[in-house]
């Protein structure tokens, strides 16, 4: 009997070294801008449900995520914007996923509603340096923004024509933080995106007009940017990895991208 129990046991463990690999469950790492958050964990959290494979996020911002990509520490790469020409020499292909509004926020307490995209410059390049000055509270001005490298910033400072010239406060290396601080301060301004956006601050309204699906899709909402997948440039991606890829780019995803505040490219 001891024998038989011993034999037996033998050959579980030996099954288990034979399939231990197959065992594992299969993943897709994906890696990069902040303000990609929410669209990426529904379309992964939809993604897992029908097909078994887990997706990983790593929010290290746009910059690091096309980085990621290039050293392949990643299977595809998350982007705020548009990949630079030096990018793409680097053997790097942008797929643009949906596009993304960038909201202008400000505090709750905060009289002002609207700004132009004209007004919302030289507010960020200091010209205009109190909030009385454009019909608020007599009080400086208190501009936050994203750190260099961030997709969001150069969205934001690419549409208002603000490269390198911000005079910015505070420089916050996520959407979040960006949010958070405009929520705890009645003179402060910031710009994240708008699928992110949570009722501790109040977005304005840029040239009359709200950020909206709709406004976004039509264009008339002019404050916004693309998402972009980074992958490498005629390379193969896992097997994992190209049926999530091809998932996120076709019709099918559509609900699920809107359901997180961004409009499909596809």
């Amino acid at each position: 009997m001891k024998k038989i129990i011993s034999i037996f046991a033998t050959a579980i463990i030996m099954l288990g070294a034979l399939t231990g690999c197959s065992s594992e469950k299969e993943s897709v790492a994906t890696d990069g801008s902040t303000s990609m958050e929410k669209v990426i964990g529904v379309l992964g959290e939809t993604f897992e449900n029908d097909t078994g494979i887990t997706v990983t996020y790593n929010p290290t911002g746009s910059g690091s995520g096309i980085k990621a990509v290039a050293a392949g520490t990643c299977d595809i790469g998350l982007s705020s914007r548009d990949l630079k020409e030096e990018e793409k020499a680097q053997g790097l292909t942008a797929t643009v996923l949906a596009y993304d509004g960038i909201a202008i926020i400000v505090n709750p307490e905060n009289p002002i509603n609207d700004l132009d995209v004209e007004t919302i410059a030289k507010i960020y390049t200091g010209e205009i340096a109190n909030w009385k000055e454009i019909g608020g509270n007599d009080s400086e001005i208190v501009l936050i923004g994203r750190e260099a490298g961030s997709g969001t910033r150069d969205g934001f400072e690419s549409i208002t024509g603000t490269e390198d010239i911000c005079k910015y406060r505070q420089e916050l290396t996520s959407t979040g933080d960006v949010i958070t601080t405009v929520a705890g301060n009645p003179a402060a301004i910031g710009y994240a995106s708008v699928a992110s956006v949570k009722d501790s601050v109040k977005m304005l309204t840029v040239g009359g007009v709200a950020p909206s699906e709709d406004t976004i899709k039509d264009g008339s909402y002019v404050v916004q940017r693309p998402f972009v997948l980074v992958t490498k440039t005629g390379a193969e991606l896992s097997e994992s990895a190209q049926k999530f890829f091809d998932y996120i780019t076709s019709e099918n995803a559509r609900p699920a991208i809107s359901s997180a505040g961004v409009v499909a490219a596809n």
